[in-house]
């Protein structure tokens, strides 16, 4: 059973929780957080990971490194280093980081990090048998053909392309 802290409008904690409600949307008012982390390589590909068959949401799907919604108690960092960890047995220290940036979908802030590992190889990974099917490296190429097969959540083809150009950068602006 997940719980989730319920946020405001303005992303500020109203001191009640949600029990998780697959295909539920959350009360009118109520937002939860969510965290998605995409993690390159140094060639610049990313580590996507195939959603078990079973899955509720897309399953047998590709997907981003790692998502998934923070639990009571968390805050944005340690819910990606939890997700990371519980999904791809990948520790990473994300306590001095910030997402990149912060997405508003209906139910909720999705905060976004980008990170780059030159340590990590597909032979490091333990796959959370109950989410993970499978992980793998894409170029962007890779996944923009896969999200024209339909084999890669349908995220916009832009929001990926936004990934991998904002890999290595912070901020709108060159001279942030």
């Amino acid at each position: 059973m997940e719980l989730w802290e319920i946020y405001d409008i303005d992303r500020q904690k109203t001191g009640r929780l949600a029990q998780r409600k697959n295909g539920c949307p959350l009360p009118a008012g109520d937002y939860h957080l969510v965290v998605h982390i995409c993690l390159f390589n140094q060639k610049g590909q990313l580590l996507i990971q195939q959603r078990q068959l079973h899955k509720a949401g897309y399953p047998g799907l590709w997907d981003v490194t790692a998502a998934g919604s923070a639990l009571a108690g968390e805050n944005s960092a340690a819910a990606a280093a939890r997700e990371l960890w519980e999904e791809l047995g990948l520790r990473h220290d994300f306590s001095q980081e910030r997402p990149h940036y912060t997405m508003n979908f209906p139910d909720g802030f999705d905060d976004v990090y980008l990170i780059r590992r030159d340590d990590v190889q597909l032979s490091d990974l333990r796959l959370q048998e109950e989410e993970v099917r499978d992980a793998k490296w894409a170029t962007l190429d890779e996944i923009e053909a896969m999200l024209d097969t339909g084999e890669f959540i349908p995220y916009y083809p832009d929001l990926v392309r936004l990934w991998f150009a904002m890999r290595n950068h912070r901020g709108s602006t060159e001279h942030e």
